[in-house]
């Protein structure tokens, strides 16, 4: 049975598989090895330059099209109405897919009126290009903002989150709102499977410091993860983490570790983040 996120009209499952750099020929092998793991969420975007294989290997694999939540998002520079629709066309023509089941707006444009942002996100699921639309890389209030314009459900903001970034900001206003946060960078890039807390609860439990990450982010109520890697058994132990839990104690470890420099992922264009709580 697959942990799934209830998101305003959306079931998303809990464990998606990222291809962030992923490319290729090693891009379509390792999405084909995540499908036969069991995962049933693959997240790509335009900006990866991966939708060609992402969607060779859907088109390939035996589980059913209807069967995977698949997630791609469109640029900032491209957020104004019409250059966003033809984004998602051809992501969707990328991917050899009818529709997406969830359409993000990859990072909010500081040049482009925001209203017209969500407008453009908006329409595009108004002309079928995604089951579901919502964001990424939203501060709290941008996601206050962006539901105030919205004229569609949104269902996810998707952002860096791992123990090292404390998000219970923006976690707390996607709960106000009913949308699931989708946490990138799961597993701090690898650093945080180092951490003394982590490898003790891993032995503990006699599981991957990368299973008990994974499951600290999936115990926390509408948060989904979706990591990445390019090691097929470690795709495999990822998503295997659905008989066992942590206990609050654990849980309270394991956030423990937040620290002030936690973010990784902070370019030029990025807005300004939400203070720590």
């Amino acid at each position: 049975m697959t942990l799934t996120v209830s998101a305003n009209g959306a079931e998303i499952p809990a464990i998606g598989f990222g291809t962030w750099r992923l490319r290729d020929d090693v891009c379509r092998h390792m999405v084909e090895v995540a499908l036969d793991a069991g995962y049933r969420h693959i997240d790509t975007a335009a900006a990866y330059e991966n939708e060609v294989a992402v969607g060779d290997a859907l088109k390939n694999h035996v589980t059913p099209r209807d069967d995977i939540f698949v997630t791609t998002k469109v640029w900032y520079d491209q957020l104004r109405e019409g250059d966003f629709q033809r984004s998602a066309e051809e992501s969707l023509k990328r991917l050899g897919l009818d529709q997406v089941d969830l359409l993000l707006i990859h990072w909010p444009s500081p040049d482009i009126p925001f209203d017209e942002q969500i407008r453009s996100l908006c329409k595009a699921k108004k002309q079928g290009l995604a089951r579901h639309v919502g964001v990424s890389n939203f501060t709290a209030p941008l996601l206050e903002a962006a539901m105030r314009h919205a004229d569609e459900p949104l269902v996810a903001n998707q952002v860096e989150h791992h123990p090292y970034l404390d998000q219970r900001v923006v976690h707390a206003a996607c709960r106000k709102h009913g949308l699931a946060m989708t946490d990138y960078a799961p597993i701090a890039r690898g650093s945080v499977l180092e951490e003394k807390v982590v490898m003790e609860i891993a032995e503990e439990k006699d599981r991957t410091p990368a299973q008990v990450v994974l499951r600290w982010h999936v115990q926390q109520e509408g948060v989904i993860a979706i990591p990445r890697s390019s090691n097929a058994e470690r795709v495999r132990e990822n998503i295997d983490i659905e008989d066992f839990a942590l206990t609050p104690e654990e849980m309270g470890r394991i956030s423990g570790l937040a620290r002030p420099d936690g973010r990784e992922v902070d370019p030029d264009w990025a807005p300004q983040w939400d203070e720590a709580a």
